[in-house]
C-alpha cells in the first residue's frame, strides 16, 4: 500500500485502486466516506507530489518509514499490543468477517489466490450471532 499513487485514490467514488498488490494482482477496495474525506484532507494539507505516502525526494515511503509511522500512530493511540503494518490487513479482514461479509468477497478484496489463505481469519473473528432461518421461507418473502 505504500506504493499507492494519488491517482489510485478515487475520492469521489470512494474506491482505491491497488496495483500489483498481494499476489501481483490489481484490485479495487472500498474506501468509505470517512476515509475518503480523510484522504482528501491529507492531500490538501500535505500536497504529496506523486505517491499518496511519500518519503524523501517524492519517492514512495520506504518500508522502514511506513513501520515508523504505524509505530507512532500506535503509541499516540495508547495501544499497548504489538502492532505491525501487516496487522492493519489482518484487522481489515477480521472486521469484514465480523460484519457478515462473505468469505469469498474477503478473499477477492485481500487478493488471495486460494480460499484456504482467507479461511485463517475464521478462527480469529468473532461473528455476531445472526438469526438463522430456512431458505425456503425467502422463496415467498415470508419471514
Amino acid at each position: 500500500m505504500r506504493h499507492l499513487r494519488i491517482a489510485d485514490a478515487d475520492i469521489e467514488r470512494g474506491m482505491l485502486h491497488v496495483r500489483q498488490g498481494k499476489g501481483s494482482k490489481d484490485r479495487c477496495l472500498p474506501l468509505g466516506k470517512m476515509l475518503s474525506r480523510g484522504i482528501a484532507d491529507y492531500i490538501a494539507a500535505a500536497h504529496p507530489g506523486n505517491y499518496l505516502f511519500e518519503g524523501n525526494g517524492n519517492e514512495a515511503m520506504s518500508q522502514r518509514g511506513t513501520q515508523w509511522v504505524v509505530g507512532e500512530a500506535v503509541k499516540r493511540a495508547g495501544i499497548r499490543k504489538e502492532v505491525h503494518t501487516h496487522t492493519l490487513r489482518h484487522s481489515y479482514a477480521t472486521h469484514l468477517l465480523e460484519q457478515g461479509v462473505n468469505i469469498l468477497t474477503i478473499k477477492e478484496l485481500l487478493g488471495h489466490a486460494h480460499i484456504e489463505t482467507t479461511l485463517v481469519y475464521l478462527h480469529i473473528a468473532k461473528p455476531s450471532p445472526q438469526t438463522v432461518f430456512s431458505p425456503l421461507d425467502t422463496l415467498y418473502n415470508q419471514r
